[in-house]
C-alpha cells in the first residue's frame, strides 16, 4: 500500500440531520496511508469503538478554529469540503495517555456511510452481530489499531489536534466571510443566526479595537488559587471585578485567556464537572499540563471572537482563582 491512497473526489451529498453509518475496521483501514491519516487527518484509536454504529451528522465542518501554546489562533478550512461531527461524539483522549481535551471528532466523508431510516429510529448502537462474529471484528480492530499512531516522541502526541495545523489550511478574511454564507447553504445554521453570530462578532471586534481587552487586569504576574475542587461540587463564578484583579492587561492568568462569552457566568452557582490536567495542545502534540483548573456543567466556548462561529465546541476553562466554593 503507497503512503497515500489514491482518493476519488466526495459526493459531499451529506447534510447535517442525515443519519450515517460508521464504516467496517476494514473499510476505514483502506483509506489510510501508513501514517493512519486520510489527506493527513488521523484515525484515531479513540474513533475504532464507533465502526458500524449508526449516528447522526451534527454539522458539515466549514471551518474550525486552533489555539496554540504560544497564544496564537485563527480560522482555518479542510482542503477537501468532505469533514463532519457526529452528534455528542468527543475524543475520550483513552489511547492519548488520558488527554482531557475532548476534542469533537473529525470524520471524513470516505469514513461514513449514509443510512436511510427514519429520523426516529436512529441508533447508537452496533448493528446485530450473530454467532462466532465477535472474535472476527475483534480481528479486525486489532489489524486497524496497528496502523494507527498515537505519538511522535516521548512527550509529543499524534491526534487530530496535533495534525490540524497539518491538514488544514488558513483562511483570509475574505474567505472567512464566504464561509459565513457556506454555514448557511449547508444547513449548519439558519440565516438569522448567522446575521446574529456576525453581528455579535463585529460588535466584539470593534470594542476591541476601541477600548482594548473586554477583560484586562493589571498585574504583571498574575496571581493562583488551589480550592482542590472535585466534580459534583457547587461554585459561583465571582463578579467580573474579583476575575480583572487576577488578570494581567491581555486578560490572561498565567496564560489562560478570560473570553468575553465567559463573562455571562459571572455571578452565577454552576456545579463542576471535571478537573482539567492535562491537554494535547493543537499543532505541536505537546502536552499542556494545567494546575487549579476545572470544567463547569455546560460552559463551552461561544467562539465569539470567530467570524462566523466555530463548530469545535471546545471546553472553556476556568481557573480556581475566578470561582468561589458554595457549601451546600
Amino acid at each position: 500500500m503507497s503512503d497515500r491512497p489514491n482518493m476519488k473526489e466526495m459526493s459531499s451529498g451529506l447534510r447535517p440531520g442525515d443519519v450515517v453509518e460508521v464504516k467496517s475496521a476494514d473499510e476505514i483501514l483502506e483509506t489510510l496511508d501508513s501514517e493512519g491519516t486520510l489527506d493527513q487527518l488521523p484515525f484515531m484509536p479513540e474513533m475504532a469503538e464507533f465502526c458500524g454504529r449508526r449516528l447522526q451528522i451534527s454539522k458539515r465542518v466549514i471551518q474550525t478554529c486552533y489555539y496554540t501554546k504560544a497564544g496564537s489562533s485563527g480560522m482555518r478550512k479542510f482542503r477537501r469540503d468532505d469533514v463532519f461531527l457526529l452528534d455528542g461524539l468527543r475524543c475520550s483522549g483513552e489511547a492519548h495517555d488520558g488527554c482531557q481535551k475532548a476534542c469533537m471528532i473529525f470524520w471524513r466523508e470516505a469514513w461514513l456511510r449514509k443510512v436511510e431510516v427514519r429520523a426516529s429510529v436512529c441508533k447508537t448502537q452496533p448493528r446485530f452481530q450473530g454467532p462466532g462474529t465477535a472474535s472476527i471484528d475483534s480481528e479486525r480492530h486489532e489489524r486497524l489499531r496497528a496502523r494507527l499512531k498515537t505519538s511522535t516522541g516521548p512527550k509529543t502526541y499524534f491526534c487530530q489536534a496535533s495534525e490540524l495545523l497539518k491538514a488544514t489550511n488558513q483562511l483570509s478574511r475574505w474567505e472567512r466571510v464566504g464561509k459565513c454564507f457556506s454555514e448557511v447553504h449547508t444547513g449548519n445554521c439558519r440565516t438569522l443566526e448567522m446575521v446574529q453570530h456576525v453581528m455579535i462578532w463585529l460588535y466584539w471586534r470593534l470594542r476591541r479595537v476601541l477600548l482594548g481587552e473586554y477583560a484586562r487586569g493589571t498585574n504583571k504576574s498574575t496571581p493562583l488559587e488551589n480550592l482542590s475542587l472535585l466534580p459534583g461540587e457547587w461554585i459561583e463564578v465571582k463578579s467580573m471585578e474579583g476575575i480583572r484583579e487576577t488578570l494581567n492587561e491581555t486578560g490572561h492568568n498565567r496564560g489562560l485567556y478570560f473570553t468575553p462569552d465567559m463573562r455571562v457566568s459571572c455571578g452565577k452557582q454552576q456545579r463542576v464537572e471535571r478537573r482539567i490536567e492535562k491537554i494535547i495542545v493543537d499543532g505541536t502534540g505537546e502536552m499542556r499540563e494545567l494546575r487549579n483548573t476545572v470544567y463547569l456543567e455546560g460552559s463551552l466556548c461561544g467562539c465569539i471572537n470567530s467570524l462566523g462561529g466555530c463548530p469545535r465546541g471546545e471546553f472553556s476553562y476556568w481557573r480556581e482563582i475566578w470561582l468561589r466554593r458554595l457549601r451546600r
